[in-house]
């Protein structure tokens, strides 16, 4: 088993919550993803906070292309490890 993992980050909380929810309908996900406040270089004010769905994908099932819009939908991407 190899430890892949995609990283979507997305622009607000709210954005990453619905991310989370609806990740097993669209992709069949059943391990909750971890869901992670990453502060900007220097800043303190949680509304320069972006937000990172990590997701487990050890059988290398999820499509790095289909996330990536996926999280667009939210104005997010996928991040490129």
């Amino acid at each position: 088993m190899s430890d892949v993992r995609h990283v979507l980050v997305l622009p607000d909380r709210d954005a990453a919550e619905e991310v989370v929810a609806a990740l097993p309908e669209r992709f069949g996900v059943v391990e909750e993803p971890r869901l992670v406040r990453d502060a900007l270089a220097g800043e303190d004010d949680a509304e320069d906070a972006q937000w990172l769905v990590v997701l487990r994908d050890e059988e290398g099932r999820l499509d790095a292309g289909e996330l990536d819009r996926f999280a667009g939908e939210w104005e997010g991407w996928r991040e490129e490890p």
